[in-house]
């Protein structure tokens, strides 16, 4: 990795702004190497290097990746004035330069991958890759007999909108109507539009996987924390050929 100025590294690392960090490496506060630091422009290897704040060490990261359990009511936008968002559930000093990839409505649960790469967004989300997503949701209304087959073969929506062929599959042992669905598109309302097309009514969503990715059954709803190495690379492998 090039070596960069001391003041933009901790600016990457969401200390503070610019301005902010140099205050705080000319106060003596940051230590390199084990010395105390006094000059912003001091360039440091930002792998090998050991930078300490305030007595925290500060690690270098290219980039940075999040599993977030969305919780209902929130929005997910970078910002919005009347709505709380995803970022608003990370702390201020990391939500700099986050954003969610795609997007899960406001009612709707789950796993959603937060991060600064905008490669891997756009790789997830590109239509000639699709990657999967499953949802658990509980439903009302009778399905329809053979609407598993419907689901498989590819479903046409009332108002023309054409889908991919996706798997339905009813879950047993449950109090109330659940339903796993698993897609490889992401239109609009998709999963709560096709159950409607084979007479059910979803009023509950959540997302628990994400190509190879499943939500952490630990992690509580509204919570968040970085990916493993081992979890990015589920993300990044290749797809499986049907549902």
């Amino acid at each position: 990795m090039p070596r960069m100025r001391l003041d933009k590294l901790l600016a990457h690392l969401n200390c503070g702004s610019r301005k902010e960090v140099q205050a705080m490496i000319r106060a003596g506060r940051v230590q390199v190497d084990g010395a105390v630091e006094r000059d912003p422009a001091a360039k440091v290897d930002s792998d090998s290097a050991q930078v300490v704040l305030d007595g925290q060490e500060q690690r270098y990261q290219a980039q940075r990746y999040y599993m977030l359990n969305k919780p209902a009511g929130v929005i997910t936008a970078s910002r919005d004035a009347r709505h709380d968002t995803v970022l608003d559930l990370f702390p201020e000093e990391i939500r700099r330069g986050l954003f969610a990839v795609g997007r899960l409505d406001k009612d709707t649960e789950g796993l959603l991958i937060v991060t600064d790469d905008g490669a891997l967004s756009h790789a997830l989300m590109s239509p000639s890759r699709h990657v999967y997503k499953v949802y658990e949701a509980v439903v009302e209304g009778e399905l329809l007999p053979d609407a598993e087959a419907r689901f498989a073969k590819g479903l046409t929506l009332k108002d023309g909108t054409v889908c991919l062929p996706a798997c339905l599959e009813r879950l047993a042992g449950e109090d109330a109507q659940r339903v796993r669905v698993t897609l490889r598109e992401g239109k609009y309302h998709q999963v709560k539009r096709m159950v409607a097309a084979v007479g059910g009514t979803v009023v509950q969503l959540r997302r628990v996987q994400m190509g190879g990715l499943p939500l952490d059954p630990e992690l509580e709803a509204g919570a968040f924390r970085p990916l493993t190495d081992a979890e990015l690379a589920l993300l990044q492998q290749p797809e499986r050929e049907s549902v």
